[in-house]
């Protein structure tokens, strides 16, 4: 397992696409969040509304490289055939993947920490002052929400990781898990059935993840905070499980 941790880090280190992709992140994220922040009208008194979820919007856009990622990690080599050589390597396909899992929740850990803390800080130089302690990391709900959106991150590289071990193509992949992000939020605009719309809302991986990033009126939600990042958690868990079984029992 050392063996394969070392490998699996040297490849995250010295390939370019994941140093560009964990950049990207850092880049949509703090822009997009920095230009919510400026569109915002807000006086002294605040800004009339989750002023903490509009400071990470950022992230609806900031996961796709993360997504995007994750696919690569494992997607990448059955692609140019070097799952061979990693295989060859290392034989205990279970260590393999467990590798690439923890060398991908270190990385993205890491860049989206910068990224949800940058916007966090574009959002305070670009705000005026709300006269709340709304982006403040000493108040609790703020805490909360940029610990889950950091956390929320990683489940979407590791579910990215799962689905590409699954499907072995880095374009279906990549295909599958945007969907997966993307398509169910717009779907569920065009249910009028209030109960389903909702049912839909709290299975999703992003509209349920994403609600750890709500601070106020937490009792409209579809779906509480840490539950919502519970259903993503078993979406990535639920994608681990198939795609390391079936690169445990798949010829290469």
């Amino acid at each position: 397992m050392k063996a394969a941790l070392h490998a699996e880090w040297t490849k995250m280190r010295t390939v370019a696409d994941p140093v560009w992709l964990l950049l990207g992140t850092v880049a949509v994220t703090v822009s997009l969040s920095a230009v919510a922040a400026s569109l915002a009208n807000c006086t002294a008194d605040g800004c009339g509304g989750d002023t903490t979820r509009l400071t990470l919007v950022g992230v609806y856009l900031g996961q796709a490289p993360v997504a995007i990622l994750g696919v690569l990690v494992i997607g990448g080599e059955y692609g140019s055939g070097m799952i061979r050589t990693t295989l060859t390597a290392v034989p205990r396909r279970t260590a393999v993947f467990a590798a690439k899992a923890v060398a991908l929740t270190g990385a993205v850990a890491a860049g989206g920490t910068v990224a949800v803390l940058g916007a966090v800080l574009a959002a305070r130089l670009v705000l005026p002052d709300v006269g709340d302690r709304a982006l403040s990391l000493s108040d609790g709900p703020t805490l909360r929400a940029v610990f889950g959106t950091v956390l929320y991150l990683v489940l979407i590289g590791l579910l990215s990781l799962g689905v590409a071990a699954a499907v072995r193509e880095s374009a279906t992949g990549i295909g599958v898990v945007l969907g997966l992000l993307y398509i169910a939020p717009i779907v569920s605009q065009t249910i009028s059935d209030p109960g389903w719309r909702r049912l839909l809302e709290e299975a999703a991986p992003m509209s349920s993840g994403l609600a750890v990033q709500a601070t106020t009126d937490l009792g409209s939600l579809p779906i509480g905070p840490w539950a919502g990042l519970g259903v993503t958690a078993g979406w990535a868990a639920a994608a681990l499980l198939v795609g390391g079984v079936l690169l445990r029992v798949r010829d290469v």
